[in-house]
């Protein structure tokens, strides 16, 4: 049986990693986890007398949050490309989507330094024209905006004259 509708792929499934390291930034950034956290603290500070405020005492403390900090830089780094990636696509879809957007923008992420820099330049350019428009919607380009600011001064020339 042949249908007119097209088949679309059934998306992968995440990896374990991508899905531990979802649930674990999750969970870490909760009030639960903040509340363990302090009172294991707590509970290390309350000990320093017990143990004589020694060596060993201060090793725990430190030992245990290096490698919680050390493992936890590695999933959050993990999310954060994830959620990175996520919101590129999504501008990169708005841009695309835009009748007056420049597509050179797409994928502006992956353009070099020196490349990023231009495009500022070009920006700022732009930002000089549209101070002397009346309205914030008056030009997306610089193009345009040279096209619109020239139109403007030869027609004031013109009632001049």
């Amino acid at each position: 049986m042949k249908t007119d509708q097209p088949i679309t792929p059934t998306p992968p499934h995440p990896g374990f990693f991508e899905r531990f390291s979802g649930v674990a930034t999750h969970a870490a950034g909760s009030t639960p986890a903040f509340i363990v956290a302090l009172t294991l603290v707590l509970a290390w500070a309350v000990t320093g007398p017990i143990f004589h405020y020694s060596e060993e005492w201060q090793l725990v403390i430190n030992t245990g949050t290096t490698i919680i900090t050390f493992l936890m830089v590695f999933i959050i780094q993990k999310s954060q490309n994830k959620e990175s990636l996520a919101v590129q696509l999504k501008l990169n879809e708005l841009v695309a989507a835009h009748k007056h957007a420049s597509n050179r923008l797409v994928n502006v992420e992956n353009m070099t330094e020196d490349e990023l820099k231009v495009i500022k330049k070009y920006y700022a350019y732009l930002s000089e024209y549209s101070k002397q428009e009346e309205s914030l919607q008056q030009s997306h380009s610089i193009d345009e905006a040279e096209a619109t600011h020239n139109f403007k001064k030869n027609a004031d020339r013109q009632l001049e004259h």
